[in-house]
């Protein structure tokens, strides 16, 4: 077969003038900007992985999950604003909820899996996926204690929800500004990875892209991904309509997919290549940097671009998914060493997650998203 009629997701690249085209021409074909839109996500998602795989031969794990965490949430961030801007607050919440779970359950699961598959047992730094995890729980009782003090309090005490939400953002802003300067500065060994973790053991040794050229397509790649993200955020509304889904499990599944693939893709990649270190540190990674940093950006940016200020009350379900999540990662994280089981197991556990928010009735996804009336 030659090489040109191998399969390779660049083809997929065909869907970026498909979608602008669909989207100039056929407005009003919501079902097929959405899809054409996810298709054309997905290869701009893998250039971003390559990119930022060569940065991170050159950073480190720690740096390198770091660069991948937040270019991979670029999308989710658009959305999020666009979404925002629209006053879509419960499908903001939504993707937020369904971008924490998905990193954890769904892009490691994968990673373990297909990681296992290749290797019977893989390692990495107990003392990083631990600090990491903490970090994690950390950020679900940021996620908790509003939603209980609006559970808890009564209508009463509603106006004093955005304020509530306004100091718990400052408070989780800090705390990821600390975190960085933690495993960046001051304890960068507990994420620097292990010694094979600079080269690529498993997957052969090929030239690395110069720092510009990483630079340049990591930057094209992060843009374009950002214009088909509005693009999908305009028709997502419509498009569940058309499919049945419910505003949760269009947030919480659909939309946190699209914008997780660029770390899901990364990854799964450099678990294949035996890099344990990188791949939990970009699923974590972003989970951590989706709760700490994504959520309480958008709740300041909602006091300027939303029609009013948007709170961190998130529903039962998305919380008691958090914290199930939350739960399973400490678990990991204990003995240092991952397996295709446990790939498998995570992935079991989202999969009964999706289920639930599919089946739940549309009227669970409701919460007060700013001031309560």
């Amino acid at each position: 077969m030659k090489k040109w009629m191998v399969p390779r997701l660049d083809w997929l690249l065909v869907f970026v003038p498909l979608t602008l085209g669909l989207k100039l021409l056929h407005g009003d074909w919501h079902a097929a900007i959405f899809i054409a839109a996810c298709l054309a996500i997905i290869p701009l998602a893998g250039w971003m992985g390559k990119a930022t795989e060569h940065l991170a031969s050159r950073a480190g794990a720690g740096v390198g999950g770091l660069l991948n965490a937040t270019f991979g949430n670029a999308a989710e961030l658009i959305i999020a604003l666009v979404a925002l801007r629209e006053g879509f607050y419960d499908v903001v919440k939504a993707s937020l909820t369904g971008s924490i779970i998905g990193n954890i359950l769904l892009v490691l699961g994968a990673a373990f899996l297909a990681g296992g598959l290749k290797y019977k047992t893989q390692s990495f730094h107990t003392g990083g996926a631990r600090i990491q995890a903490t970090m994690m729980t950390l950020a679900t009782i940021g996620l908790i204690l509003p939603a209980a003090f609006h559970y808890l309090a009564g209508p009463q005490a509603r106006l004093a929800e955005t304020d509530l939400s306004l100091e718990f953002a400052v408070v989780l802003l800090v705390t990821y500004g600390l975190s960085l300067v933690f495993g960046l500065r001051t304890h960068s060994h507990f994420f620097s990875g292990r010694q094979g973790d600079a080269g690529d053991p498993a997957g052969g040794h090929h030239p690395g892209w110069s720092l510009r050229l990483s630079l340049a397509v990591l930057a094209a790649a992060t843009a374009l991904v950002a214009w088909m993200s509005e693009i999908l955020v305009g028709s997502v509304e419509m498009a569940a309509h058309d499919f049945g889904f419910s505003s949760l499990f269009v947030g919480v599944v659909v939309v946190a997919v699209i914008g997780n693939a660029a770390e899901h893709s990364t990854a799964v990649l450099v678990a294949i290549r035996n890099r344990m270190d990188l791949s939990i540190g970009i699923a974590i990674g972003s989970s951590i940097q989706v709760a700490l940093f994504v959520a309480p950006f958008i709740v300041l940016a909602s006091r300027w671009i939303g029609p009013e200020p948007m709170n961190l009350v998130f529903t039962p379900a998305e919380v008691l998914s958090v914290f199930l999540a939350v739960i399973i990662a400490n678990e990991i994280a204990r003995d240092g060493e991952s397996n295709w089981m446990e790939g498998a197991q995570l992935l079991a556990v989202y999969i009964m997650l999706a289920i639930v928010f599919y089946f739940l009735p549309e009227a669970a996804s409701q919460t007060s998203g700013g001031i309560a009336p």
